[in-house]
């Protein structure tokens, strides 16, 4: 008896995804990015935007890859009710750090998986990241390294902002972009081997 090798594609570009599952001794067969428009909603609430797009980004690559299983997650930064950009310019990344000054925010992390046969399984990870108080300095000092780039709050905790945090309650791995514990049971729920 022989038994079929499982495809696993991650839908996204993420570097540090790539990496988080390559942590836990999984490796994608492929990458494949969907390209979606990422705003919000009028009205969506920063932890329903997050499962919305991990759905949108499983289901644009699943149509493309049938019979694979099918990896997506989307990470958005909230300050209460507020959506904070994906950071791309300096003054982006310059206003996110001064909202996040001095107070705490959520990061929300939706992993969504499709397996082979179309069903859609998803979970969410929530983290509260409170940020010290930040001084002027401080906030050049990390626009200048340009870390911020393309981060979603306008910060990567596994950088230098990893020094801003004066606590984190959650898991560390979802606000780099995917909770592995949430990743691991996604695929022993869906008989990934």
């Amino acid at each position: 008896m022989t038994s079929e090798k499982q495809k696993l594609i991650l839908a996204s570009a993420s570097p540090r995804r790539l990496a988080l599952l390559a942590q836990i001794g999984i490796e994608p067969d492929a990458v494949r990015p969907a390209d979606l428009d990422e705003e919000p909603q009028k009205g969506e609430l920063p932890r329903l935007h997050a499962i919305r797009l991990a759905e949108e980004k499983a289901k644009a690559v699943a149509a493309l890859e049938p019979g694979a299983f099918i990896l997506a997650a989307d990470t958005v930064v909230a300050c209460g009710r507020r959506i904070l950009p994906k950071a791309m310019s300096e003054g982006d990344a310059r206003a996110c750090l001064m909202l996040l000054s001095g107070r705490a925010h959520r990061v929300y992390t939706a992993v969504a998986l499709i397996d082979p046969q179309g069903r859609l399984r998803q979970r969410l990870s929530e983290t509260r990241v409170h940020f010290k108080r930040l001084s002027e300095v401080e906030v050049e000092a990390y626009v200048a390294c340009e870390e911020w780039r393309g981060k979603a709050g306008g910060y990567a905790i596994q950088g230098h902002a990893g020094a801003f945090v004066r606590a984190l309650n959650g898991s560390y791995s979802g606000v780099v972009g995917l909770p592995l514990f949430e990743v691991k049971a996604l695929l022993e729920g869906a008989n990934f081997r």
